[in-house]
């Protein structure tokens, strides 16, 4: 159950959506919602002055005032408007975050929405009618306006969603299950469109992925440890311990204890120093650890906050102008977090090199006859295509920004643009952690009959009962992926 008001954390939220649990409102939100919402409404009755966004145009047109009787077509037109986004389709797991983060915003109570708006957002998630939105529109300043405005659409009936898989108009939708759309009332479109749920989305995702992804860096590099016959002692927590950093001394951890009770790692004969890939295993995915755990510091804030304008203070007969939807915070995180995730991907890649380089009494390209057989040659070709695609992808976004709304919004993070930029990281690292993985378990073979820790054994163990060593030349792309590392790690 999401207990919508409640605070949580990134981790927390991820796993709830991930198994689609249920999203309700907690009582104390909806008294919050409902205060807002009246003292809003009162505002608007009782008051001549402008307000923006409430009796107001938007953007360069604030200044354009709006007559009450045309409130809920300026917020509705708002949502036809801003619903321009272009490119790929949002990924259906990025959407239902973002319909849990958007309305987790709105109940805090400073945003004047209806209850029924946020009942409905709710209704969408918990019905896995999925608004389609496109991954380009937003400039991460005032707010995500394009992906939100294609999130809210389809509260007026208006727009297309994702329903059972198929694609469908809301319309449609909403008369099978007897949804009814809402008519919005002042500063609803406005926001439902503030805010950084888009970038909030893409960010919960990828650092609930980099948890995963450092703990498997750690465990698939220990099985290239041990392929490669390197020498133990640089784990050793002494050296750590004098240095301090935390994510180096915890990646220090795990490996050693990935490696606990092997045969290989304990041999004498052992080279004097190895690669850095390999010797300074902890010292790089250490960083990345760190990095991880920064980020999740400034998006568990961020997932809890109120990040739509005006920002509205019932109690204190107060309504401020102000821009806590700019996702400059986020699109910093976002950048750092993608070159951080890529050095996981950079560092594998290495160790795939070294594996394949006919070194320690490892066959060339890891094959019998080689010159016959290409073996791996080309896995490494690919671990480094996609690397160099990662390098492209980490240029930063949020050193960019582009003027808009006729120079009303002067300068923008370009947050949004980093956050897709992350979710592609991700999967790039996740591949070539698989190439790494299925690279060392043809390695290990070399090594029989010593045996490695009883963790990795267990992986060599499941790897082998759905593939067997490659002998000789064989459909690669089909044998590498053969087996998903999230099953078997």
């Amino acid at each position: 159950m999401i207990n919508i008001g409640k605070e949580y954390d990134v981790l927390e939220i991820h796993q709830l959506v991930s198994k689609k649990e249920e999203a309700i409102l907690e009582e104390s939100s909806i008294d919050k919602v409902i205060l807002c919402h009246n003292y809003l409404m009162n505002k608007v009755k009782d008051s001549k002055a402008p307000i923006y966004g409430i009796n107001t145009g938007f953007g360069s047109l604030y200044n354009e005032a709006i007559e009450s009787d045309s409130l809920t077509l300026l917020q509705e037109n708002l949502l036809r408007s801003h619903a321009c986004g272009f490119g790929a389709k949002v990924p259906n797991e990025i959407v239902r975050l973002m319909l849990v983060l958007k309305a987790q915003s709105l109940v805090q109570g400073f945003s004047g929405v209806q209850l029924q708006t946020v009942e409905l957002l709710l209704s969408l998630y918990n019905n896995d009618i999925l608004p389609i939105i496109y991954e380009q529109g937003s400039l991460g300043a005032s707010g995500d306006l394009a992906p939100l405005a294609h999130l809210a659409l389809p509260l007026i009936g208006e727009g297309e969603v994702m329903y059972k898989n198929k694609k469908r108009e809301t319309a449609d939708v909403f008369a099978e299950l007897n949804l009814k759309p809402i008519s919005l009332k002042a500063k609803e479109g406005l926001a439902l469109i503030n805010g950084t749920q888009f970038m909030q989305a893409y960010g919960v995702f990828a650092l609930a992925e980099g948890k995963k992804l450092i703990k498997q860096a750690n465990l698939i590099g220990a099985m290239s440890f041990e392929a490669f016959d390197c020498n133990l002692s640089p784990f050793l927590p002494q050296s750590h311990a004098i240095r301090r950093q935390k994510g180096q001394i915890q990646c220090a951890a795990e490996i050693n204890n990935n490696l606990n009770g092997s045969e290989i790692s304990t041999q004498s004969g052992k080279a004097v120093q190895d690669p850095y890939s390999f010797r300074c295993m902890p010292q790089v995915h250490g960083a990345t650890f760190d990095s991880i755990n920064n980020a999740l510091e400034i998006f568990n804030l961020e997932i809890n906050a109120v990040t739509d304008n005006p920002n509205i203070f019932p109690e204190e007969d107060l309504i401020i102008s102000a821009g806590n939807f700019h996702g400059q915070t986020l699109a910093l995180q976002l950048d750092f977090l993608s070159i951080a995730l890529s050095e996981l991907a950079n560092i594998s890649e290495r160790r795939i090199y070294k594996l394949i380089s006919g070194e320690r009494g490892l066959p060339p390209y890891l094959v019998a006859n080689p010159g016959l057989n290409s073996g791996f040659m080309i896995a490494q070709y690919t671990a480094a295509s996609i690397v160099s695609q990662n390098k492209q992808l980490c240029t930063p976004a949020s050193v960019d920004s582009i003027v808009s709304s006729n120079g009303q919004e002067d300068h923008v993070s370009m947050g949004a643009n980093a956050a897709t930029k992350t979710y592609r990281v991700v999967q790039n690292v996740n591949s070539v952690l698989q190439i790494e993985m299925m690279t060392a378990y043809q390695g290990l073979h070399f090594r029989n009959p010593l045996k490695s820790s009883v963790s990795i054994e267990k992986i060599r163990s499941k790897i082998a009962h759905k593939v067997e060593i490659i002998q000789e030349d064989l459909f690669l792309s089909k044998w590498l992926q053969k087996v998903n590392k999230d099953e078997v790690l």
